[in-house]
């Protein structure tokens, strides 16, 4: 007899499980008490020419892990538009840096303007040059052969942008990753207003001189909220709805910003480097939908609650709903957890990460990530006790991808889960979005995932413990001979 009453049955591949039927078991005493989880965890920011990661390697990431880095010219342009009813406040001593700086940075914009088509390809490859992470079987590339391709390709003249763009095009077809891409202007404009926070904006993590981090604009929807609200490209956020998010990832930020379609978040920004604070109410709309879906199943005798929660993707509501889920179903009588993530290609890494650490002891690895650039070698360990200690079951398939791989390994490596189903699609590379001077950009692959026991997703997936549906004995079998990896 299965665990849900069925025998040697693969999972179907779309339908959630039948869940009502479970051959009894005692259940493990009910702890005294949960601790609260905290927000996600504060990112470090890289402050080498500015070329910082978007969430720390994770926000904005889509799917394979998507991250957004720019030049330091990218901001202080909110002075060129006309901003009405701004409302004066006074400016942090944190702030008067920025202050001096103001006119520094103009006159740098000023210069940006000055790049050549020749300047624009060695751009492209001194991004390639820095950090780009070769995770082919063939293994192309080297710094030597690199340096080579320098010389190659910056000894000649290009008479046109259209040209230059083409080298760039070229010289990255030779790396053999085919997720290292060039993007036109136009398809760079269009990923950096991503709007994951529905209001219309996309932010950013930028260094401060305290040696934290600050949020600013890096896109926005022309007639969005915001944008009608008077936030503008380069603004720095302070707050949301009166909480200070100043030192807080892009992130968590974007989470206090999403709400229900229709209703108002009040923001305050600080337009530009110099210009004004401004307390501004955004209408929101509607961007993103839940992708959480449970429900309580009970066994055949009606004695053991199962909380069942099928998650879709990972979006800016993901961990936020999922919270409420769980705790929904802990108040109905849920005894332990069924966390389906077939079909799940993944979508914002970062959800993928605080989701895991829901279920992980304090100290536990979640993922380690690796790369050229220290900035990409990572161990991402929970930070608080969990808010789910009850076994887990995961379901998985071969759409099972990215951020779904990183949860799914996280739970099963640290013997909180086993896994059922197929083995998982495998994609765990980092890549990072960096803007040339001329609003153009190049996707480069700059690391990857290794699971908390240390292999690496990328183009092997994970295995699951079983095909077919156990028998409860089976899977606390199973998690009783489970080896923890050592913690941090």
């Amino acid at each position: 007899m299965g665990l849900f009453g069925i025998s040697n049955l693969l999972l179907p591949p779309l339908s959630p499980p039948q869940l009502a039927k479970f051959t009894h078991y005692k259940p493990p005493p009910k702890p005294s008490s949960t601790a609260a989880v905290a927000a996600a965890s504060t990112t470090t920011p890289d402050d080498k020419i500015l070329r910082q990661v978007l969430c720390n390697g994770v926000s904005i990431l889509l799917s394979c892990g998507l991250l957004l880095s720019s030049p330091p010219l990218s901001f202080s342009i909110a002075n060129a538009f006309d901003l009405p009813s701004l409302v004066q406040s006074s400016i942090p001593a944190s702030d008067a840096s920025s202050i001096t700086n103001c006119r520094e940075d103009e006159e740098r914009q000023e210069d940006s303007g000055l790049v050549t088509n020749e300047g624009i390809v060695e751009e492209a490859w001194e991004v390639v040059y820095d950090s780009f992470l070769d995770t082919t079987n063939r293994h192309r590339w080297s710094p030597e052969t690199w340096l080579q391709k320098k010389f190659d390709v910056l000894g000649m003249s290009y008479q046109t942008r259209s040209k230059a763009h083409a080298v760039i095009r070229r010289m990255l077809a030779s790396l053999g990753d085919p997720y290292t891409r060039f993007l036109t202007p136009e398809e760079f404009s269009k990923m950096a207003r991503y709007d994951m926070t529905g209001i219309g904006i996309n932010l950013r993590e930028i260094p401060d001189d305290s040696g934290g981090v600050k949020l600013k604009v890096l896109g926005i929807l022309l007639d969005g909220p915001a944008h009608t609200a008077g936030v503008r490209q380069g603004d720095e956020l302070l707050s949301v709805n009166g909480v200070d998010i100043r030192g807080k990832s892009a992130f968590e930020a974007s989470s206090l910003l999403q709400g229900p379609g229709e209703t108002f978040v009040d923001i305050t920004v600080k337009h530009g480097n110099c210009g004004p604070v401004q307390a501004l109410e955004v209408q929101r709309q509607s961007v993103a939908k839940t992708p959480v879906f449970y429900r309580l199943e009970q066994s055949e005798n009606g004695t053991t609650s199962v909380g069942y929660v099928h998650l879709k993707e990972f979006n800016a509501l993901a961990r936020k709903d999922l919270v409420i889920a769980i705790k929904r179903l802990k108040d109905m009588g849920a005894q332990y957890f069924v966390l389906d993530l077939r079909d799940n290609l993944g979508g914002l890494v970062q959800a993928g990460i605080e989701i895991a650490k829901l279920f992980l002891n304090k100290g536990e690895t979640v993922t380690y990530t690796v790369g050229r650039d220290p900035e990409y070698v990572k161990n991402i360990v929970a930070e608080v006790p969990p808010l789910v200690t009850a076994p887990v079951i995961v379901f998985v398939n071969k759409n099972t991808a990215s951020a779904s791989e990183i949860v799914a390994t996280a739970l099963h490596d640290n013997c909180r889960a086993v896994l059922v189903g197929e083995r998982t699609y495998g994609k765990g590379l980092i890549q990072s979005v960096f803007e040339l001077h001329d609003g153009s950009g190049v996707v480069v692959t700059v690391g990857k995932y290794v699971t908390p026991n240390h292999m690496d997703i990328n183009g092997n997936g994970v295995e699951p413990d079983f095909r077919s549906l156990p028998s409860w004995d089976e899977v606390m079998n199973n998690l009783s001979k489970c080896h923890k990896p050592p913690e941090g």
